[in-house]
């Protein structure tokens, strides 16, 4: 089952036109954090966890009574900063965010905590300890995709945030899903959908 098919209009978007979206309840395994996703050795341990676990919990779930196999959701991030000029001036160090993966309703709370335990057996991983399972809804948001580097989403950010104005007022966490696996494409084809809710 690829659930990025399955829930279409939340895991794809267009880079042309931007798209408003009543996005549902759904259960993540999230990890909270704060400081430069460049550099900071927390967010690089949340990103390890949250796959780690993702992955066990996805071959348990294969092999369990049930016998249904998925691909792993994509990793995505709520990102704020308290003071909100950290946040537009690009000032990294006063980011806080919360990275997680979106777990279908297959992976229960008692087959993540077993997932959990397991991916501690084999890997002594500091960011399990800050692991949680949370339900999240976003209800109304806008969503745009972008294509590049994340250091040039600037602009996009902006038009997303005209369009939410000129119809209402922005509310909420700027939210990202990240399509590409940044290890191997070319940064110039990286794919972000960019995401907003709006009032």
């Amino acid at each position: 089952m690829d659930f990025k098919k399955t829930l279409k209009p939340f895991y794809q978007a267009s880079a042309m036109r931007i798209a408003e979206v009543d996005v549902p309840e759904m259960n993540y395994l999230m990890i909270d954090g704060s400081g430069d996703p460049n550099t900071s050795s927390g967010y690089a341990q949340a990103v390890e966890a949250l796959f780690s676990v993702s992955y066990t919990a996805k071959f348990m779930a294969r092999q369990g009574p049930q016998a249904v196999d998925y691909a792993v959701m994509p990793l995505e991030g709520l990102w704020w900063a308290e003071d909100l000029s950290a946040f537009a001036m690009n000032d990294r160090r006063g980011w806080q965010w919360t990275m997680m993966v979106m777990q279908p309703p297959i992976v229960t709370a008692e087959l993540l905590a077993q997932a959990i335990s397991a991916v501690q057996r084999k890997k002594n991983l500091p960011g399990l300890q800050k692991l949680r399972v949370s339900a999240f809804a976003e209800g109304r948001c806008a969503q745009v995709l972008h294509v590049g580097p994340f250091t040039e989403e600037g602009p996009t950010i902006e038009r997303l945030h005209r369009f939410i104005t000129a119809k209402g007022a922005l509310r909420g966490k700027h939210h990202e899903i990240y399509l590409s696996d940044i290890r191997r494409a070319a940064p110039a084809n990286w794919k972000t959908i960019v995401r907003q809710p709006m009032a």
